[in-house]
């Protein structure tokens, strides 16, 4: 698959791509647990199809220690023993909140309420727009066709 567009050589893209990933460091340094934000990252990007973000925060995630048992149960994690109730209650969140089109009313209360007995405002904060974030990648490496399989863990920072 060739990309659609040179993002990586785009003027303009290199412009918005210094912004978007400033705001990517702002969520990183926050309080809200590295592995937590990868789950997330990981479950929109499945959502959304993303080869892309799923080929670099599955391979982030296992170099930073994620075992491949909880990796492959993460579209599976209302099923599966592996995951934390705050990790659910996030992994909910993100599923509502990267399915808003799908939903008529957005993010339930409950989802939110749920998400807000396990996370300080501080965390909240940082998982909203950590939600936000990855779709944002997401939509622009889909709109792009930008090809996945040869990242290597830490590549970009």
């Amino acid at each position: 698959m060739e990309a659609r567009l040179n993002y990586y050589g785009n003027p303009v893209a290199a412009k918005f791509a210094k912004y978007i990933n400033s705001a990517g460091k702002v969520v990183g340094d926050s309080t809200l647990p590295a592995a937590t934000q990868e789950l997330v990252k990981i479950r929109a990007s499945q959502i959304n199809g993303c080869g892309v973000c799923l080929d670099m925060h599955t391979k982030d995630a296992a170099h930073a220690g994620e075992t491949s048992l909880r990796l492959n149960l993460i579209a599976a994690w209302r099923e599966a023993k592996v995951f934390t109730e705050a990790e659910r209650a996030a992994l909910e969140l993100t599923e509502q909140g990267t399915r808003v089109a799908d939903a008529a009313g957005g993010v339930t209360d409950e989802a939110w309420a749920n998400a807000a007995k396990h996370y300080d405002e501080e965390q909240l904060t940082a998982l909203v727009s950590l939600i936000a974030l990855i779709n944002a990648y997401n939509r622009m490496n889909l709109i792009t066709q930008q090809p996945a399989g040869d990242y290597q863990p830490g590549q970009w920072g």
